[in-house]
């Protein structure tokens, strides 16, 4: 579940990357598209926010460009012991002598 942080209700333009920086801004970056050989591009701050990060939480802009977090999923779920199979012995098979070659 995912709470809002801070209400900025950006406008985002298709082709970049939106993402909250170290400093908790929101900075945007072009996408790379299609292994295409340009320079690598700077990030730009689009808002000064200034977000104090949690760790533990993930923290992104959603749809309404707010910015807002969710807790990190950690550890997971635990597998299932499967049965232990018993194992097919392998069946070798002889090998036949070659035939002799008969001569005229």
């Amino acid at each position: 579940m995912a709470e809002k942080v801070a209400k900025v209700g950006i406008k985002k333009k298709a082709g970049y990357l939106y993402f909250i920086d170290k400093a908790g801004d929101i900075s945007r970056v072009e996408m790379a598209r299609g292994g295409r050989k340009k320079g690598r591009k700077k990030k730009e701050k689009v808002e000064k926010v200034g977000v104090k990060k949690v760790s533990g939480y993930l923290y992104f802009i959603d749809k309404k460009g707010d910015v807002s977090r969710a807790k990190m999923a950690r550890g997971g779920h635990k597998k299932k012991k499967k049965k232990a199979k018993p194992k097919k012995k392998k069946v070798v098979k002889k090998k036949k002598p070659a035939k002799k070659k008969r001569r005229r």
